[in-house]
């Protein structure tokens, strides 16, 4: 059955090291998207990464940080209310730089579709667990 509002306080929590994910709408629930809300504690950020496949939308909920674009990242700050774009091939983070946590939306929007080889969220947090030694059964907390 096709779900067609996702509520944001009903996640799947994906506690990584360096930050939180919250899943409201995984990728397998749509052809080319998926929503989840990023949670950043005082000084946390996600590693500075890149998707080939993706582009993302951000829309910061509450607190303040730092948006870092480029390999050699160029710094803009980000606040409530602000909306991030970040295309397909950038290496890009976030870095909570406030004495509050930091939330915002992110809307991935894959360019030709959903990733056939990582096809549902916990997929892609398996190989993202992988590639960065984290524990997938300590990173996926559940509901």
């Amino acid at each position: 059955m096709t779900r067609y509002v996702f509520s944001t306080s009903d996640t799947t929590r994906y506690r990584f090291p360096t930050h939180v994910n919250d899943l409201v709408m995984d990728r397998s629930e749509a052809e080319t998207s998926e929503a989840f809300v990023v949670v950043l504690e005082p000084g946390e950020a996600p590693p500075l990464h890149v998707h080939h496949d993706t582009e993302q939308i951000l829309y910061v909920l509450e607190g303040v940080g730092v948006l870092q674009i480029g390999e050699t990242p160029e710094c803009y700050p980000v606040n409530p209310g602000d909306l991030v774009r970040i295309p397909p091939h950038v290496f890009h983070n976030i870095t909570c730089t406030g004495s509050q946590r930091l939330r915002y939306l992110s809307v991935d929007a894959f360019v030709g579709g959903r990733p056939k080889d990582e096809p549902t969220w916990d997929s892609h947090v398996r190989v993202l667990c992988e590639r960065y030694g984290w524990d997938f059964n300590q990173v996926r907390i559940g509901q």
